[in-house]
């Protein structure tokens, strides 16, 4: 509910999010502050209820205020701070059973009307003994058949406008995953986040299922892929380190403003190869519910849109499942720095048990390097490494470059 200064009701919504922006047009003239209302069914004990916001905030639980405080910036924030960085103010609070909720914000910095309001409200259940709650949790797994434990961040670890200050999940994630995995070996891991993190547990669990940050209809498709009504295809677009002291791991944090990347054209897993280090998972990688070997892959003439691969692969197992074919380019000698090799083509494959073959595209594009203030491409032998991610390439095809442009 918009409000205006005295109070009066300027317009109306219901939202299902907890996490809510209005800008410009979206908020009505004259708005003043906004009124949240709702209904907590909160399980009986001790919370923490508040807001992540730049302005004043007030809390009402069941008509009995219990915040009045103001959210603000320290001045080191980034940009969208109000978005991204806002701060919590919360009040803790010990509750019965269902509440009546009225939380009210009026943004702060304002001049002439309310040109952004930004705040999301959010609840935490007060943990007086952590390691309690990890044994129970493990005790709970350890009387099941199989225990599937949920990780990851949010977006107040990782968004837009801030920089992570580590690659490890926050909280006790990790001890909550080791206690499961120690009282139930089949325990399966779901990471919930938008960018690699520490996963020093791996080879303790059966198995690791990376879902993002999933949409509304996320635990529908989790449970499909658990179950296996649906095949896990994805690869990894990233290359997810195993300790993050990795050399390959520079600091993406700037300096006096500027972000140097002093590593050039070595980026991401370019950087990895050049140094030889292995990471927890390469970039590419990624399994399914079946097996497949790459069996023979033949490079075709070299033409005016490349050059196009043929590869033959099987699916040695007992159910269809997909297959991600990638390419990997290199070129030994030249006058120009490369990577070791670098994604130039990749075709997606989806099959039944047996011999299958697929044609892995490769752009004239991926062969040029800049000369100057336009592109050329070096003539002679150039060899295409073949497999199912960056670092699992057992096939290769040569190609002749004949021509420049």
């Amino acid at each position: 509910m918009f409000r205006d200064a005295d109070g009066a009701a300027l317009r109306a919504e219901d939202r299902l999010g907890a996490a809510l922006i209005w800008m410009g047009p979206e908020i009505p003239e004259g708005a003043d502050h906004v009124e949240i209302s709702l209904r907590w069914d909160a399980p009986a004990g001790t919370h923490r209820l508040g807001a992540a916001a730049v302005g004043h905030v007030t809390l009402d639980v069941d008509g009995t205020t219990v915040l009045d405080t103001e959210g603000v910036l320290t001045g080191d924030e980034g940009p969208g701070a109000a978005i991204f960085e806002a701060p919590s103010v919360t009040a803790g609070v010990t509750v019965d059973g269902p509440v009546e909720v009225v939380l009210r914000f009026r943004p702060s910095g304002r001049e002439a009307g309310m040109a952004l309001c930004a705040v999301t409200v959010g609840t935490e259940t007060v943990v007086a003994d952590p390691d309690a709650e990890v044994a129970a949790a493990a005790a709970l797994a350890a009387e099941c058949d199989v225990a599937v434990v949920v990780v990851g961040t949010n977006d107040r670890i990782e968004s837009e406008g801030f920089d992570r200050t580590t690659l490890a999940l926050p909280g006790h994630q990790d001890a909550l995953v080791r206690a499961v995995a120690a009282a139930n070996r089949r325990t399966v891991v779901v990471v919930n986040a938008g960018a690699p993190v520490l996963l020093p547990w791996r080879e303790e669990v059966a198995a690791v299922l990376l879902g993002w940050f999933g949409g509304e209809r996320f635990g529908e498709a989790v449970a499909d892929v658990l179950l296996g009504v649906a095949e896990p295809g994805g690869r990894l677009p990233t290359t997810w380190p195993a300790t993050g002291r990795e050399r390959s791991v520079l600091t993406g944090a700037p300096t006096d403003g500027v972000l140097r990347y002093d590593e050039g054209i070595h980026l991401g897993y370019r950087n990895w190869l050049r140094h030889g280090e292995t990471p927890a998972y390469p970039f590419g990688h990624g399994l399914g519910y079946t097996s497949w070997t790459l069996d023979a892959a033949t490079a075709g003439p070299w033409s005016a849109d490349g050059v196009a691969v043929t590869v033959t692969l099987t699916n040695t197992g007992t159910r269809a499942g997909r297959q991600v074919v990638q390419a990997y380019l290199a070129r030994s000698g030249g006058e120009v720095e490369r990577p070791a090799r670098w994604l130039a083509g990749w075709a997606v494959v989806d099959a039944a048990p047996g011999t299958t073959t697929v044609t892995v595209p490769v752009s004239r594009r991926a062969f040029r390097h800049r000369a100057g203030a336009t592109w050329a491409t070096e003539p002679g032998t150039w060899t295409l490494h073949l497999g199912f991610s960056v670092t699992d390439t057992p096939l290769h095809a040569d190609v002749e470059v004949v021509a420049q442009g």
